[in-house]
């Protein structure tokens, strides 16, 4: 094992800790989104659907700082990041990846602006991030109403469409795709003298 920041580190071979961690912090919030909007949407009154409804916002706004955060670091990661790969699959899997990171953006980012916009603000687990306008302004509270939940349910889609070709890469096609996001970059062999 290495004690050098190498493993932090995003790698043709697979992704660093840093990227790996902040995949699966965001998986975990993602599908608490998720699944606060299917039972709010199932039936609101339901003690279940209002528990995890009671979170959404915060949870929203968790995943829009972890969405930033992620797009810098790969950034930061770009030239060392694995590549899709050549032909109609990988310019499949490139696009997707950037209707994902564009839709992991938008969709907090318009309930944030209509929060504000709304004069509620935004309080995240009870703590106050920023209050909401002083008065009432439709070019934000507007296209968040109109766009929020649709973009949402959009976003849900690609979700599931990027589970669903990881595990075909790893299961029908036998590449390493997923070991990449669970394990990272492979450990070299030490060889004994």
């Amino acid at each position: 094992m290495t004690n050098d920041h190498s493993t932090l580190l995003d790698h043709p071979e697979g992704y660093g800790s840093v990227s790996r961690a902040l995949h699966w912090v965001m998986a975990a919030l993602f599908a608490w989104q998720f699944l606060s909007a299917i039972l709010h949407a199932v039936d609101r009154e339901m003690p279940v659907a209002r528990f995890f409804w009671s979170g959404h916002v915060s949870v929203g706004f968790l995943l829009l700082v972890a969405v930033v955060l992620r797009g810098i670091w790969a950034l930061v990661n770009l030239r060392n990041r694995p590549v899709h790969a050549a032909g109609f699959l990988g310019a499949a899997a490139r696009l997707g990846h950037i209707a994902l990171y564009l839709l992991m953006i938008a969709v907090p980012l318009l309930a944030t602006l209509r929060a504000y916009g709304s004069g509620r603000g935004v309080s995240v687990f009870g703590v106050q991030v920023f209050a909401g306008a002083s008065e009432r302004i439709p070019a934000l509270v507007e296209p968040g109403s109109a766009l929020h939940g649709l973009l949402g349910w959009a976003l849900l889609i690609l979700v599931i469409g990027h589970i669903v070709m990881a595990l075909a890469h790893t299961f029908l096609w036998r590449e390493n795709i997923l070991a990449r996001m669970l394990r990272g970059r492979p450990v070299p062999s030490v060889r004994m003298e």
